[in-house]
């Protein structure tokens, strides 16, 4: 049984009967404000979950589906985001500072103001995705064509 709580009051947000998370359907889950550093979201299916001011430091969340997922302000440093399908997502402001999102579907994702400092972002199809305000200083394999994506990179 794996208990996810809330980062500040330690509260039990949700209960997985599981002794892992790879394949988990948390579609839908309120994970917002959760502490899951170094967690395995291997093939997780995460839409719709919210996920709002999360802590996924160092998260494996290789093709796990967080289309439509909110990822406001989430702390996403160094996560393993390959093959993800971020279609939809809401990133907003969310920190991808050193996060691997090759082969991540970013279409009609919103990054405004996202920080993605030296994130790899080599073959992620950013079609439709919205840049506005976002800092990707260093980031790795990208090429913002303004015919397909919204805003300004920076």
């Amino acid at each position: 049984m794996i208990e996810i709580r809330h980062k500040n009051t330690g509260e039990v947000l949700l209960e997985v009967d599981s002794d892992t998370l790879r394949y988990a359907d948390l579609r839908g889950a309120d994970l917002n404000w959760v502490d899951l550093w170094w967690v395995d979201f291997r093939n997780a299916d995460l839409r719709y979950a919210d996920l709002r001011d999360a802590c996924l430091r160092h998260a494996d969340l290789r093709y796990a589906n967080l289309q439509d997922a909110d990822l406001r302000d989430a702390d996403l440093r160094y996560a393993n985001l390959q093959d993800a399908d971020l279609r939809y997502a809401d990133l907003r402001y969310a920190n991808l500072q050193d996060a691997d999102l090759r082969y991540a579907d970013l279409r009609d994702a919103d990054l405004s103001g996202a920080n993605l400092r030296r994130a790899n972002l080599w073959r992620a199809d950013l079609r439709s995705a919205n840049f506005w305000g976002a800092n990707l200083e260093g980031a790795i394999g990208i090429n913002l064509d303004t015919s397909t994506t919204k805003g300004e990179a920076r």
